[in-house]
C-alpha cells in the first residue's frame, strides 16, 4: 500500500490524556502537536509501526472477522459472527493507532480507511447507542445478559478512547458522535438511579474511556458514571453474578485496596481509570490509595523488567513474590496498562519515581512484545525460554513473534502506544518543561537529541529566548549524572527532577551524561524464582543472554562470577544497533543427562563407615554433570565426567530476543559457586 502524504492537514501528535483546566495536577501534559519524536530509536520504531503495522492491522482484521461482524451487524452481509465476545475492541484500538498515525504522519491512503471503517462502525450501531457486534449477533439483539464475561463497556471504553483519538489528532468528529450516542445509552442504563442497572463490567477500561470522552465533549455525565463505575467495585455486583472477585478486581473497593490482584489487565486499566477519576474530582483518598496499590506492585508483584501479571492461569498476578522467570506471563497489554497508569500518577502528584517506572516499561516489558520489524508481537513476555521449548497453544513464546493471535487484544494495543508515545515524553506547568523520557524530540521550547537507550549523552537546546524552568527527570539508575550549562557542572541526586531556572536564550545548550555502567542485580530472597542468581542492567535497559551470540556452550548451562567485570561492545551491526555486554562466565560443552536429574550436595555416609563418606564441596561439583542415576551411588554416575570451563557470555539487550528465532533465552543468570 502507498502512503502518500496529505501536506494540506497539519501534524497533531498525540496526547491520549488530557485533563480539564480544573483538573487537579501537579504537571499537564503538552497540548497536541507539541512533543514530537523526530530522530533516534524510538523514531525508527514509530516509522515502522506507522509504514507496516498499522496498515497490516487494518488485513488482519479483515481476515481475522472483525469487520465482517460489524458489517453483519449493520446488516449488510449475513451469516454468523467469529471471534471472541470483545472482537470489536480489537478495531477501536486499531482506529486509536491510526488516528494518532495521522496526527504524526498525515497520509490519505490511512484517512481513507479510517474514514471506510469509522463509516461501518456507525452503520451498526443502534439507534438508542448501543453497540457490540457480536452480542447484538449471537444474542439475537440481548444486551448485558452477562456482563462480567461480556466485554460489552470494555468495547464502549476502547470506542471512547479511539473517538478522542480522532477527534484530537484529526479534527474528524464522525467517530466522536458514535462514542457520544453510546455514552449517553451507558449514562441512562447504569448507576443507582430509579429503572438504572447497578452493573459493572467484568473488564475495566469504559472508567478510562469515559473521562477522557468528558474532557473532548465537557458533558458531565460520563464523568459522573465514571466515578460510579470506580466506586461501584468491591461491593459483590460481580459474586451475586457468579464470578469469582479476585479474578474481576472485585473483592475489595478501589479506595481502600492495597495492592493490585487478579487479572492483571483489568487490575491496571481499573486502577489508571481511577487515577483519571481522581484527578478531575479532586478525591484526594481516591488518589492515595492508587499511589499505595502501585507501590505494592512495584515492590511485590513486578518482574525486573516492570512486566506484570505472573500467572498463565486466569492471566493474573500471583501471590507477593511469586514471580516465575520461565513461566512468568508478563503480559504486553499489562505493560500498555501499567504506563497509563503510571503517566497519570505522575501527571496527579508531580513524583519522579513514575517517569522512571514509565521509562522500564517501556523498554523492557512493552517494547519486547513486538519484532524490531513491528509486524510480530508476543503475547506474554517470559524471562527464560528453555532449550528444546515446545510452542504449544496459541500465545506461547516458543513459537516466536507471531503476526496475530487468535485473542488479538495485543497487536493493535501496541500499535496504538507507539503512534502515541510523543504524548509521554514531557510535562507542562506555568512557566516551566519537564522532560521525563529523553529521546531525539522537538518539545516546542527545546529540542532533544540522543542515542538513548544506549548511550546516556544528551543534548537539549533551547529554542525560544525568556525565562523557563527546566525540569530534567534523573534516573533512579544513574549513580553520576553531570549536567552542564553556560560553563557550570552540576551532580543532580539519582531519582530527582532536576530543575533549572533562568533567562535563556535561543541556541542555549544543557549537555547531560548519564551513567551507564552495567550492574548486577539480585531479587529479593522471596523471590524463589530468582534465588542465587543475578540480572544485569546497563542504563534503562534489561539485558539477556540468548543463544546466537554464545560460543561453544548452551545458554541454560550458563554460570557467571558474582564480580568479574563487564565489558561494554558498540555493535552497530546487530538487531537495529545496541551495546552488547561480555561477561565472564562457565559452562559445560553439553550438557550430559543423567537418569535422575538430581546430585548430592552435603555429606552423606555410606554403608562401610567414614571412609566411604562423600563430599561435595560447591554446588558446581555436584550439579555440572547433569543429574545422576536414582538407584545407584551418586558417585557412580558418568555424568560427573562433563567437565565446566571459563567461557564468555555476550548479552543483549531484552527487548531484542527472538529476533533471530525462539531459542534459548535467560535473564536471571546462576551465580557459579566456586
Amino acid at each position: 500500500m502507498t502512503t502518500t502524504l496529505a501536506t494540506e492537514h497539519r501534524a497533531r501528535t498525540a496526547t491520549p490524556v488530557l485533563p480539564t483546566a480544573d483538573a487537579h495536577l501537579a504537571f499537564r501534559p503538552l497540548p497536541s502537536g507539541d512533543a514530537r519524536i523526530t530522530g533516534g530509536f524510538w523514531a525508527l520504531r514509530q516509522e515502522r509501526n506507522g509504514a507496516d503495522a498499522i496498515r497490516d492491522g487494518y488485513r488482519q482484521l479483515e481476515a481475522a472477522g472483525n469487520f465482517r461482524n460489524l458489517r453483519i451487524a449493520a446488516g449488510t452481509e449475513s451469516g454468523d459472527v467469529v471471534g471472541p465476545i470483545f472482537m470489536d475492541s480489537d478495531v477501536y484500538k486499531w482506529l486509536e493507532a491510526v488516528a494518532w498515525e495521522l496526527g504524526r504522519a498525515p497520509a490519505e491512503d490511512l484517512r481513507a480507511l479510517q474514514q471506510e471503517v469509522t463509516a461501518l462502525v456507525a452503520a451498526a450501531q443502534a439507534d438508542d447507542g448501543y453497540i457490540d457486534s457480536v452480542q447484538q449477533v449471537r444474542f439475537d439483539g440481548a444486551r448485558y445478559t452477562d456482563l462480567k464475561w461480556s466485554h460489552e463497556m470494555y468495547c464502549a471504553g476502547h470506542l471512547m478512547q479511539a473517538a478522542v483519538a480522532q477527534s484530537r489528532a484529526t479534527g474528524d468528529t464522525a467517530l466522536l458522535d458514535v462514542a457520544t450516542k453510546n455514552a449517553d445509552h451507558l449514562v441512562r442504563t447504569f448507576g443507582d438511579g430509579d429503572g438504572q442497572a447497578r452493573d459493572i463490567d467484568g473488564h475495566p477500561v469504559v472508567e478510562m474511556g469515559l473521562v477522557e470522552l468528558y474532557r473532548e465533549t465537557g458533558t458531565r455525565a460520563y464523568l459522573d458514571l465514571a466515578h460510579w463505575f470506580v466506586d461501584a467495585r468491591g461491593h459483590g455486583i460481580i459474586e451475586r453474578a457468579g464470578g469469582e472477585p479476585t479474578y474481576f478486581s472485585d473483592r475489595v473497593p478501589s479506595r481502600t485496596a492495597t495492592t493490585v490482584e487478579g487479572h492483571a489487565v483489568r487490575a491496571v486499566y481499573l486502577a489508571a481509570g481511577a487515577v483519571d477519576v481522581a484527578i478531575e474530582t479532586g478525591d484526594a483518598e481516591l488518589l492515595a490509595a492508587s499511589e499505595r496499590q502501585f507501590a505494592d506492585m512495584m515492590a511485590t508483584k513486578a518482574f525486573i523488567t516492570g512486566g506484570l501479571g505472573a500467572r498463565w492461569d486466569w492471566e493474573a498476578f500471583g501471590d507477593p513474590y511469586e514471580l516465575p522467570t520461565d513461566r512468568g506471563y508478563a503480559e504486553t497489554c499489562a505493560a500498555i496498562g501499567g504506563i497509563q497508569w503510571a503517566w497519570r500518577l505522575l501527571l496527579a502528584t508531580g513524583k519522579p519515581e513514575y517517569a522512571d517506572a514509565v521509562e522500564r516499561l517501556l523498554y523492557n516489558a512493552f517494547l519486547p512484545g513486538v519484532s524490531l520489524a513491528g509486524t510480530e508481537y508476543f503475547y506474554v513476555n517470559p524471562l527464560q525460554h528453555r532449550d528444546h521449548a515446545h510452542a504449544d497453544e496459541n500465545r506461547s513464546p516458543a513459537h516466536g513473534r507471531r503476526g496475530w493471535f487468535d485473542c488479538a487484544c495485543c497487536p493493535p494495543n501496541i500499535m496504538r502506544t507507539f503512534a502515541s508515545l510523543d504524548g509521554y515524553l514531557a510535562t507542562a506547568t506555568e512557566g516551566g518543561l519537564q522532560v521525563h523520557q529523553y529521546a531525539t524530540a522537538d518539545l516546542g521550547p527545546v529540542t532533544i537529541e540522543t542515542g538513548y537507550p544506549h548511550d546516556g549523552a544528551v543534548r537539549v537546546t533551547v529554542t525560544e529566548d525568556g525565562p523557563l524552568a527546566l525540569g530534567l527527570r534523573i534516573p533512579a539508575w544513574s549513580d553520576t549524572t553531570t549536567v552542564a550549562v553556560d560553563g557550570e557542572t552540576q551532580h543532580p541526586e539519582p531519582g530527582t527532577l532536576h530543575t533549572i531556572e533562568r533567562a535563556w536564550h535561543a541556541g542555549d545548550t544543557v549537555e547531560i551524561a548519564f551513567d551507564m555502567t552495567p550492574h548486577r542485580f539480585v531479587a529479593d530472597a522471596r523471590i524463589d524464582a530468582a534465588r542465587g542468581q543475578v540480572a544485569i542492567e546497563r542504563g534503562p535497559l534489561v539485558y539477556a543472554v540468548e543463544q546466537p551470540d554464545q560460543d561453544g556452550f548452551t545458554v541454560d548451562d550458563l554460570t557467571i562470577d558474582a564480580d568479574a567485570a563487564i565489558t561494554e561492545d558498540r555493535r552497530d551491526d546487530l538487531l537495529d544497533g545496541i551495546v552488547t555486554l561480555r561477561i565472564p562466565a562457565h559452562a559445560p560443552a553439553e550438557h550430559a543427562q543423567a537418569a535422575w536429574p538430581y546430585r548430592r550436595l552435603d555429606t552423606a555416609t555410606r554403608s562401610g563407615g567414614p571412609d566411604a563418606a562423600r563430599t561435595a564441596t560447591s554446588v558446581d561439583d555436584a550439579t555440572a554433570g547433569g543429574g545422576a542415576d536414582p538407584g545407584l551411588p551418586s558417585d557412580a554416575s558418568d555424568a560427573s565426567d562433563t567437565s565446566v570451563t571459563a567461557v564468555t557470555a555476550v548479552a543483549i539487550p531484552y527487548y531484542a530476543w527472538a529476533n533471530r528465532g525462539a531459542v534459548p533465552m535467560r535473564v536471571w543468570l546462576p551465580l557459579n559457586a566456586r
